[in-house]
């Protein structure tokens, strides 16, 4: 069954840490790529970062130097480290899979990527 389920999401102040988790089922861990992208409402969603099974990792612009992707081989999971968060990263997270590889650009298009978990909120204040 393939499945990714996101947690760690919350509300924290600007400036402040989070750290979300997904749990990845066995059956897509081992696919090419995985990765986080985001979504405001009315907006399209955004690659954010993005390891591949080379040990490969890319980010998106805006997060590059606060976020850090990551992933543990013997739990399945995949985690992404939110620090110095901003008002403007408040979005709903989603947690990805897909058979891309992170180098190049391509990884930021979520057409590239057919597995999504139900995505988990963050909200930051000022």
């Amino acid at each position: 069954q393939v499945q990714l389920v996101e947690s760690g999401g919350g509300a924290v102040q600007a400036g402040g840490t989070l750290r979300l988790s997904c749990a990845v089922s066995r059956g897509i861990f081992n696919s090419a790529s995985m990765g986080w992208f985001r979504q405001v409402p009315g907006k399209k969603r955004e690659g954010v970062a993005c390891i591949d099974r080379d040990g490969i990792t890319n980010y998106g612009t805006s997060v590059t130097g606060r976020f850090a992707i990551s992933q543990d081989n013997i739990r399945a999971t995949l985690n992404l480290q939110l620090n110095n968060l901003k008002p403007e990263d408040t979005a709903v997270y989603y947690c990805v899979a897909g058979n891309i590889y992170c180098s190049g650009g391509y990884w930021s298009s979520a057409q590239y990527f057919p597995y999504w978990g139900q995505g988990t909120q963050v909200t930051v204040s000022s």
